[in-house]
């Protein structure tokens, strides 16, 4: 496909999820904002686990914390544009703390690592009940006003989300395509070749982990601004296994991957649930089990994710 028409068939697609929020119902578009906002924390994800080949379990606490970074700075009166940014770094910096592990153990070693650090995050938000409110949580969360604009309702919340996660997309996909993205590749595919071509492997593993972190806490901003009320529930390491598992569906180390993949884990259980088909009745029971077997067997016969399947039946078609 030429680029002028893929990035034509993109606008596009990016008009009709803005104009398809004016004919839905309030909870549906709560849904699609929520999309939204995992599809920032999978975009970062995808960057240290399908390109720079880290293994994270850990993004769900990135997103925990930049969710209670905004809760309360916006409840002390913080602009909003000023939040995203604090959140942002904080994380960046906390991604590069996690990442040092990432220097001594690979593989599951490192997933460990990370899980304990999502535990422990998660512990704390629990604890701290002086800081974070613990299990009762922070309400009250204020969505923005932007240069006078309120952004209150659902509809321009969502339209507000949709455009900020096109401009994170727009800012990765200029990373992954400059040399930056290239020895992130390079690291993935053979750490030992790309350190003899003189690639800092310190350096990129760190900010790997350091880029999805603070992809994850620009995402914690909105998902605090969204539901107007957190607790430590959402940022459990069970999340961080979700989003893991949406990289994966879709595809790894494919930069439109999360998109698909976010569809499949968020959206997806969500209409099964809500399915009023006559012959769907039972998914109101039964949607967590039918959704599990499918992802598992979406595994075994597309370990790529479900972006390889044009490769898949171009191999199949190609012949010997």
């Amino acid at each position: 496909m030429k680029p002028a028409l893929r990035v034509a068939l993109l606008a596009a697609s990016i008009a009709v999820l803005a104009a398809v929020a004016l004919a839905l119902k309030r909870s549906d578009v709560y849904l699609l904002t929520l999309y939204c906002v995992y599809l920032m924390a999978t975009f970062g994800l995808n960057l240290t686990v399908g390109y720079a080949g880290q293994m994270s379990l850990g993004q769900a606490a990135f997103l925990g914390i930049g969710a209670y970074i905004a809760a309360i700075l916006l409840k002390l009166g913080w602009p909003f544009l000023l939040v995203v940014p604090v959140a942002a770094v904080v994380c960046f910096v906390l991604g590069l703390v996690v990442g040092f592990p990432a220097l001594r153990v690979q593989h599951h070693y490192l997933a460990f690592a990370t899980l304990g650090f999502n535990v422990l995050v998660y512990l704390a938000m629990r604890n701290e009940e002086q800081i974070t409110g613990g299990t009762f949580g922070i309400s009250g969360i204020p969505r923005p006003t932007i240069l006078g604009v309120d952004l209150g309702g659902h509809v321009a919340f969502y339209w507000f989300t949709l455009g900020s996660l096109v401009v994170l997309g727009l800012l990765l996909w200029w990373l992954l395509r400059s040399p930056w993205g290239r020895a992130f590749a390079a690291l993935r595919d053979n750490p030992i070749r790309a350190e003899s071509l003189g690639i800092n492997i310190t350096a990129y593993t760190l900010l790997a982990f350091a880029i999805g972190a603070a992809c994850a806490g620009i995402g914690g901003v909105y998902f605090a601004s969204l539901v107007e009320f957190i607790e430590p529930g959402p940022f459990h390491f069970s999340a961080s296994l979700m989003m893991l598992l949406a990289v994966i569906v879709g595809g790894q180390g494919r930069f439109f991957g999360p998109v698909v993949g976010t569809v499949v884990i968020i959206l997806v259980p969500e209409l099964l649930r809500g399915s009023s088909a006559p012959w769907l009745k039972f998914m109101q029971v039964w949607y967590l089990a039918v959704f599990g077997v499918a992802v598992v067997l979406l595994m075994l016969w597309l370990p790529g994710g479900l972006l390889s399947i044009p490769e898949r039946f171009a191999r199949k078609a190609k012949p010997r």
